[in-house]
C-alpha cells in the first residue's frame, strides 16, 4: 500500500468503503495540503463526503489517521 506524507493512503474504493463502514478517521489532502479530516459517510464513484462536505476522488488522497 502506498504512503502519503507517512499515513497509508486508502488507494482503491474497498479502502473507502471499508473506512466508511468502520468509522475510521481518515485525512484529506489535495497535493501537500490537509483540506480535511473525519469519518466518511457516503462514498461515490466521484466523490467522498466527510463531515457534509464532498471532496473530489481524483484531485485528492485519502489517508487512515495514526
Amino acid at each position: 500500500m502506498k504512503h502519503y506524507k507517512g499515513f497509508r493512503v486508502l488507494t482503491s474504493p474497498i479502502h473507502l468503503h471499508t473506512a466508511a463502514a468502520n468509522k475510521t478517521p481518515v485525512l484529506v489532502f489535495q497535493e501537500e495540503e490537509l483540506i480535511g479530516s473525519g469519518v466518511i459517510e457516503e462514498v461515490t464513484e466521484l466523490s467522498v463526503k466527510i463531515n457534509k462536505d464532498r471532496y473530489m476522488r481524483e484531485v485528492c488522497k485519502f489517508v487512515y489517521v495514526k
